[in-house]
């Protein structure tokens, strides 16, 4: 049978289920990626687990959200996760090192492998022929202890690529592109595969920045063929025997089929509050910016740093502009600076920050209110920046720079008129400045197990919830629309961020981007009939931190009724003993209000045997049919009350460790 390399990738990792899109499957995890933002809650839980060391080939625990320290809160929180590493078997990176998804494509990543993530962006080492994909810190903690990757099998969603980029766009126009034909539901239980022979022009690091927004479509991962491409940047990085070759077979088919021929792109921007709200730049031109970010996961590689500092070389930046960047990885900021690049940056009135993520998660370079920010980042929902009245757009780095010369969106074809400005072709080195210096390797076994977890008082244990009701009888206390976000369910940003490891506290900010007075009405009935949230389409979209499950859970959530849901989040309500179910026709949606009682009964039952759910409204006496996508397992997990209650009782019944 002829496969494609999505279908390549899984096969050779599948240890249940079959290759049937909608089915449950089983795989093998070969890595682990975490970062501080979420892997705090992962470390606590393989502490419960009662994991000795990891049993991954490589996993490793990044800090590069988390880096302004204006507490203590911060810094002890690395500690602990540096404990932690040392404890369990993992690699650290410091603080600094740089944003974990570039840096392990630098360090870590190897074609042919698969890698878990407790980041919606881990689909971004899709770029090397890894089947890379962002879940939740409980699945990431099973994977460290050696469990399989449960989910749904996608479909394969092939993106035939021909042509080149013309001039003045780049890769992040291809998967802005993608977003303005699809939206942010596009490739919802999809894996998205580019192939054809369009894919020999775009390097490595192109392929980052379009495996990288894939999150923003709603994919499982996106793929991307280890071809010559990939040899090259390994080479670069030093690390050629490394490379295997991965290849679709010739007659390989798809599911799903789409082209895209490149020389047909044009500069495109993602306007406010959505990745999927794309329209030309032409269509935009002339509106006023205020401020500039050059940097995130989403244009990470030397070229989206060096073709800013091209265009810029020479000029200022606009008088009303705030210019600022954020180098990626202390590896390309040093061949940046090697290259000449960083002082282009600088003398054109840019502001250098840390490596990390920072502006992207709402980490500082919060903007003005309602003034315009362009930022070559991910995401733009609202209040993510930090500033809850945000007007955020999503750009490549050569509209970003048009923007940074004249103060106002532009379209960057026009700097070849405005400024006499050819496109600039920056030449960049051949091999790359490795930087091991930041990177600690794992402790040898024995020296592991004599560490201690280094907990400061802000870290706090994971808690406990009770098993899944059979009746729930409860009031809706919040209704939203379509595509709330899981940073309008918990904010991230510089204000709630330090309190991560500290449920209780982190609880206080839930929905607060919605509805500030959610946590205090929750808390009311958090000790007695609990509470339920009424949503719309793709409820709970973005990122994949388990906390925005958590903090409604810790105050009493019982059940979402939804239209639908993004997949991290629908695996993450679950994980903790939410029931997330379905209304099974769509209108019955505008039929519930805030206030009403809703009463779902033999849940239990129907569960099991697979049955739909009715959900009564005793308010207006009506009733919804409801239904549930779990499978066999998740449902013996949901009746648990959760994933970790769940191994508990397996382990204490002698069922073993695997599902």
């Amino acid at each position: 049978m002829a496969y494609n390399v999505a279908r390549k990738l899984i096969a050779s990792h599948l240890l249940s289920g079959v290759m049937t899109p909608g089915t449950e499957i089983g795989l093998r995890i070969d890595q682990t990626l975490t970062q501080d933002a979420t892997g705090t809650l992962v470390m606590l839980e393989l502490e419960a687990l009662g994991l000795d060391r990891a049993r991954t080939e490589v996993s490793v625990q990044y800090v590069d959200h988390n880096l302004l320290q204006t507490d203590s809160k911060n810094a002890e929180d690395h500690d602990f996760l540096r404990s932690a590493c040392q404890r369990f078997g993992l690699w650290f990176s410091k603080a600094g090192n740089g944003v974990s998804h570039p840096t392990h494509m630098q360090r870590f990543g190897i074609p042919g492998k698969t890698m878990v993530g407790s980041d919606s962006h881990t689909p971004a080492a899709g770029s090397l022929g890894m089947l890379a994909i962002g879940v939740g810190g409980i699945e990431v903690a099973l994977a460290i202890a050696g469990e399989p990757l449960y989910i749904r099998m996608p479909e394969i969603w092939g993106v035939r690529l021909t042509g080149q980029l013309p001039p003045w766009t780049s890769a992040k126009d291809v998967v802005l592109e993608m977003l303005r034909r699809h939206g942010v539901k596009g490739g919802i239980n999809r894996i998205v595969e580019y192939y054809g022979p369009g894919l020999s022009t775009l390097t490595a690091m192109d392929r980052h920045v379009i495996a990288n927004m894939g999150a923003e479509l709603g994919a499982t991962t996106t793929v991307f063929p280890a071809d010559e491409q990939v040899r090259a940047f390994l080479r670069s990085e030093q690390r050629e025997g490394d490379f295997t070759e991965l290849l679709a077979d010739p007659d390989a088919g798809y599911d799903v089929a789409e082209e895209i021929d490149l020389s047909t792109i044009v500069p495109l921007i993602a306007l406010p509050s959505s990745p999927g709200n794309v329209v030309p730049v032409r269509e935009v031109a002339g509106r006023p910016v205020e401020q500039v970010v050059i940097g995130s996961s989403a244009n990470p590689g030397l070229r989206d740093f060096a073709i800013v500092a091209a265009i810029v070389k020479g000029r200022q930046s606009h008088p009303g502009v705030s210019f600022d960047v954020n180098p990626s990885s202390r590896q390309i900021l040093q061949d940046l600076t090697k290259m000449g690049a960083t002082l282009d940056l600088i003398s054109a009135g840019a502001r250098l920050h840390q490596s990390g993520c920072m502006g992207c998660i709402g980490m500082g370079q919060a903007p003005a209110n309602g003034r315009n920010s362009l930022r070559t980042m991910p995401r733009n929902f609202p209040g993510r920046s930090g500033t809850k009245e945000d007007s955020v757009y999503l750009c490549s780095p050569e509209t970003a720079a048009a923007a940074v010369l004249t103060g106002t969106v532009t379209d960057p074809r026009d700097l070849e008129k405005l400024f006499d400005l050819e496109y600039p072709a920056p030449q960049l080195p051949a091999m790359s400045i490795v930087n091991l210096a930041m990177l600690e390797e794992p402790l040898l076994h024995k020296e592991a197990s004599q560490v201690a977890l280094v907990k400061g008082e802000n870290i706090s244990s994971l808690p406990d919830f009770e098993p899944l009701a059979d009746r729930i009888e409860a009031p809706v206390i919040l209704v939203v629309g379509d595509d709330v976000s899981t940073d309008e369910i918990l904010p991230a940003g510089a204000r709630v961020l330090p309190y991560r490891s500290n449920i209780p506290k982190l609880a206080e900010f839930t929905f607060d981007q919605i509805d500030e007075t959610y946590p205090a009405r929750a808390a009311e009935t958090r000790d007695t009939s609990g509470h339920i949230v009424v949503a719309g389409a793709n409820y709970g979209q973005g990122s994949s931190r388990e906390h925005a499950a958590i903090t409604p859970r810790f105050l009493g959530l019982r059940a979402v009724l939804a239209i639908s849901f993004a997949r991290i989040h629908w695996q993450n309500l679950t994980n903790f003993g939410v029931l997330a179910i379905e209304f099974a026709d769509a209108a019955d949606h505008d039929r519930v209000q805030r206030g009403d009682v809703v009463v779902l009964a033999g849940i239990r039952e129907a569960l099991a045997a697979g049955t739909g759910i009715t959900v009564h409204n005793k308010t207006r006496d009506e009733d919804y049919a409801a239904r549930h996508r779990l499978s066999t397992r998740q449902v013996d997990m949901l009746l648990a009350g959760g994933l970790i209650p769940w191994l508990r009782e397996r382990r204490a019944g002698g069922t073993g460790d695997r599902g």
